[in-house]
């Protein structure tokens, strides 16, 4: 394991990011997802965010990337799917017209997980499946008889309030 520095900061921060297309259309095809490695690699680069690994099928993506402490996850993520939405509607207009009708991309949710620098193959094999057999990564781990709803925009724990760590300070359990 390679530790970076900066200042007076010792980090090694891998994360592994999964979008999903809206509705989960199946609209990616090989030239497409090609772009799309293009275009996160570039943008990747003018944050300072280094790409380790891409991949995707036809209605997602999975990227392994090495972010800095001082980048606003969210900010990157925010930016990154705008960027690609917006060139990939230009650049492949008429293909992605036959799934959407108005102009989107990226589910508004997604999915982002402290790797510690395993491989994406990896980490696809470890994802918790929702129902359908939807590779889906939740973002809070709980105890194993804690009820979950799942939700349009991620994971909710119903009636429960959650500590900064994002464990709930009671559990419901399923039995009951």
């Amino acid at each position: 394991m390679m530790y970076k520095n900066y200042n007076h900061c010792v980090y090694n921060l891998k994360y592994h990011l999964v979008l999903v297309t809206k509705y989960r259309r199946k609209c990616f095809t090989k030239t497409i997802l090609r772009r799309l490695e293009q275009i996160c690699r570039r943008n990747c680069e003018q944050w300072g965010v280094e790409l380790i690994e891409f991949g995707g099928e036809s209605d997602h993506i999975h990227l392994l990337i090495d972010m800095h402490p001082n980048i606003m996850p969210s900010k990157f993520i925010n930016n990154l799917k705008t960027v690609t939405s917006r060139l990939i509607r230009k650049e492949y207009t008429e293909h992605i017209k036959q799934y959407y009708w108005k102009p989107v991309l990226w589910m508004r949710a997604y999915c982002l997980i402290t790797a510690g620098g395993a491989p994406l193959d990896i980490l696809k094999k470890i994802s918790p499946k929702s129902k359908g057999g939807r590779r889906i990564s939740r973002a809070i781990h709980l105890h194993p008889n804690t009820k979950i709803t799942q939700c349009y925009s991620g994971w909710r724990i119903p009636h429960k309030r959650l500590n900064v760590l994002g464990f709930p300070f009671e559990s419901t359990n399923i039995n009951s």
